[in-house]
């Protein structure tokens, strides 16, 4: 229980460093970015005992979620183009 108190602390935290912050994300680090080397340095310093790939899981992700959508969409529009033939 303490673990997901601190966790959420420093979500908390990084949330309120981008919302805060005037520049464009192309010039700094992102706010994935930023919780991938949060999860990293838990990872590293054992205070974590997650599976690598959910420690980079804020790198993989995401394009897993774009690719997926994009393959659920290309599925519906096959499915309504043969529909209506």
């Amino acid at each position: 229980m303490s673990f997901l108190f601190v966790y959420l602390r420093i979500i908390i935290s990084l949330l309120k460093i981008l919302i805060m912050s005037k520049e464009s994300s192309s010039s700094g680090i992102s706010f994935m970015g930023m919780l991938t080397i949060l999860f990293i340095t838990l990872k590293l310093t054992n205070y974590i005992d997650w599976s690598w790939w959910w420690v980079l899981s804020p790198m993989w992700l995401p394009l897993f979620i774009l690719l997926l959508s994009a393959g659920l969409l290309s599925v519906i529009k096959y499915v309504k183009s043969t529909k209506n033939k």
